[in-house]
């Protein structure tokens, strides 16, 4: 990527400056907004689409910063993506983490029936319940039955075991590679002959191609914070400690949301 680069794919704070012919936003007003297609949020001031913004009513700017990458995702991957209809079964990897967070809670809103998630370690299982899962297993031992909806964030041996736990006419999502595994092929002949079905998803080029789009999922999920249907996880660190941070998201270790504050 050129330099310089400030990373940082999402925000909340106070407008500063709108464009011109921006309407429904203006100076002073409390909001989430998307940094993630330029860059930009690990800094005092940022820029984005506005399109790519949220205003808040009433939601704390701590707990507004863990929604726009996790919680627009959730609704996305969920509704346009994998297209969920009242009743199917959803399982969810990661789903301690921050998007694995709210991809659970954004099911049951969307009228999922059973709704499992995975994680890679036995201290996580009562932090992804707690987000409402009905049944948490370990990744490695995989749960029963079959699903009519998989999100796979992992990848690796994880993506080929979603694929085979798909039921007839599923859905797989692949929405990231968290594992750092080389790339797993899977075959489009089994694809037609077993009826199933393997989308990607990625916010970044989901969001410059269709910030509409993007926006309305924004609101929606920043609307369910708000009412707490939605609910986060948010630890805050100081935007001096944003390499304690990525620390500890790299050992694979935290649950929920990490926030970084930048002194006002």
């Amino acid at each position: 990527m050129p330099l310089p680069f400030v990373p940082g794919i999402e925000v909340s704070g106070r407008i500063r400056a709108v464009g011109p012919d921006v309407e429904g936003l203006r100076p002073g007003q409390p909001v989430a907004a998307l940094t993630i297609v330029d860059g930009g949020g690990y800094a005092e001031v940022a820029v984005t689409s506005a399109d790519l913004v949220a205003p808040l009513d009433g939601l704390p700017l701590d707990v507004a910063a863990g929604v726009p990458s996790n919680g627009t995702t959730a609704f996305l991957v969920l509704d346009r993506v994998a297209r969920i209809e009242p009743g199917e079964s959803v399982l969810v990897h990661a789903a301690a983490g921050g998007a694995g967070s709210q991809l659970g809670q954004a099911a049951r809103l969307l009228g999922a029936g059973r709704v499992v998630g995975t994680v890679g370690s036995p201290a996580k299982v009562e932090v992804a319940r707690a987000f409402g899962y009905d049944e948490v297993v370990l990744r490695d031992r995989g749960p029963d039955g079959r699903f009519d909806i998989v999100v796979d964030p992992v990848g690796g041996p994880s993506r080929r075991a979603s694929l085979d736990l798909l039921a007839p006419m599923g859905r797989l999502v692949v929405m990231g590679n968290a594992s750092a595994a080389a790339d797993v092929g899977l075959p489009a002949n089994e694809l037609w002959l077993t009826n199933r079905t393997v989308s990607g998803f990625n916010l970044a080029a989901f969001s410059a191609a269709f910030p509409g789009d993007a926006g309305r999922a924004l609101r929606r999920a920043v609307a369910a914070a708000g009412s707490g249907d939605l609910r986060l996880q948010v630890e805050t660190l100081p935007l001096a400690e944003a390499a304690e941070a990525h620390r500890r998201i790299e050992s694979g270790a935290t649950t929920g949301k990490l926030v970084l504050a930048v002194d006002p």
